[in-house]
């Protein structure tokens, strides 16, 4: 336990919060622009609801499970937090997603809009994204 709360705390030391466009160039970079047919403006309006564009944000969820970095990735599902019952689909532990380096919680995100329920598997890209006008994402980015 003590390893694991150690952990979680150097992956926040080094977590980083992005400016809109910012995050923007990274996921474009990373190929996130149409990844499996979501708009660049899809992950920015999804990150920013999930997140704040934060890699070190974590919240706690009723049902035990806690979600983790700027996708918001649970670890009942997707990573291994060391208490949560996980079938952790990206065979990743969950502090790797708090960290500044975002490579490892692209590869998950990607894997996680490969599910049944694509990017709506996101809460806050349901209640915030789907079906509305997100031009304003990208705007003055250059993108």
């Amino acid at each position: 336990m003590r390893s694991l709360v150690f952990l979680l705390l150097v992956a926040l030391a080094s977590a980083k919060v992005y400016q809109r466009c910012e995050w923007a160039r990274v996921l474009k970079n990373y190929g996130m622009d149409g990844y499996y047919g979501n708009s660049l403006a899809d992950w920015v309006c999804l990150t920013k609801w999930e997140s704040g564009y934060n890699t070190g944000a974590t919240n706690h969820n009723i049902d035990g499970s806690t979600d983790y970095g700027i996708f918001q990735i649970n670890s009942r599902y997707w990573c291994d937090n060391g208490q949560t019952p996980t079938s952790n689909a990206c065979h990743i532990s969950c502090s790797e997603l708090l960290t500044d380096d975002v490579s490892v919680a692209i590869k998950c995100a990607k894997r996680v809009v490969q599910d049944p329920n694509g990017i709506g598997a996101w809460v806050a890209w349901r209640r915030h994204c789907e079906n509305r006008d997100l031009t304003s994402y990208l705007s003055g980015c250059g993108l």
